[in-house]
């Protein structure tokens, strides 16, 4: 039931923003790599190329059950009327694959009011054959995303429907604070920028048990399927259910061109299906990017 009063309050805190009373995914899809975490939209032409670090992988909520850090190198070009397309690449650290993953995609950002933004796309991800990642039991995201500035919070909602060996729905609903340091740090044309941010995720989790079936040639080296009690069959993974709560908060050091950001994100997984054993965990992430005008 605490889960469900963590909920409660973030509706509340959207509600009471709304109407003044208060004083800001993927995540879930990698197309926001390139936008950090303390972004906001620019409508100009721009090329951005960026190079990321983490701790472990996570998808919608739900890591595999070996940890995975990685590295991440990303490329996204935005036109003036705000459609964009892009394309990542995924290595995992301590295996001898060149890329685990690539993904490529495209969509358009719009901006109709000064308070609310959002985006759709389309997100085509392709992996090699040993499909280690817990995200491998997909390969297709359509991501509709919105967002509106309260000026003390910022409120955003993101929805993702998923499919290609499963199918499965997602909404994470989160409230963030954006703020910055008003002083330089080393000259005029530099700031330190934070965005602490809370968020709930709901969905269908199928893909944790196509990801179970599609490895249990591996079930002594990963533990990651159950027979008996526990197992994905005790499970109805296409009903909605909450799946994972957590806090984040993103630091970046700003330039006009480029950004260094580090993030801290703490998750709390809830509902886990029997086929993992995941548990409370802290992720770090470590990112650059430069964007040319």
């Amino acid at each position: 039931m605490r889960y469900l009063y963590i909920l409660l309050l973030i509706l509340i805190v959207n509600a009471a923003s709304g109407t003044g009373l208060t004083g800001h995914d993927f995540a879930s899809s990698r197309v926001y790599n390139m936008l950090k975490d303390t972004d906001t939209i620019i409508r100009k032409q721009s090329l951005s190329v960026g190079i990321n670090y983490g701790s472990d992988a996570m998808f919608f909520g739900r890591t595999g059950p070996i940890t995975y850090p990685f590295f991440s190198t990303d490329v996204v070009y935005n036109t003036k009327a705000g459609f964009f397309v892009y394309g990542s690449a995924l290595r995992l650290i301590g295996y001898r694959t060149s890329v685990d993953e690539v993904d490529v995609g495209g969509g358009y950002l719009y901006h109709p009011t000064k308070k609310f933004s959002g985006s759709i796309s389309y997100n085509r991800f392709i992996f090699n054959k040993e499909e280690r990642i817990i995200e491998s039991a997909t390969s297709n995201d359509i991501n509709w995303k919105n967002s509106m500035d309260w000026k003390p919070f910022k409120s955003t909602i993101i929805l993702d429907y998923l499919f290609g060996k499963s199918s499965d729905f997602f909404m994470t609903v989160t409230q963030s604070k954006y703020f910055e340091t008003k002083g330089n740090i080393f000259d005029d044309k530099d700031y330190l920028s934070f965005n602490p941010a809370i968020s709930a995720i709901i969905g269908t989790q199928n893909f944790v048990e196509r990801y179970s079936l599609d490895h249990q040639d591996r079930l002594d080296a990963d533990n990651i399927y159950k027979f008996g009690p526990g197992a994905s069959s005790d499970f109805n993974n296409g009903r909605l259910n909450m799946l994972n709560y957590s806090f984040k908060l993103p630091i970046a050091y700003n330039r006009p061109h480029y950004t260094f950001e580090f993030s801290y994100k703490y998750s709390i997984p809830v509902n886990v299906e029997g086929a993992l054993e995941n548990k409370h965990e802290s992720f770090y992430n470590l990112s650059f990017f430069y964007v040319f005008y």
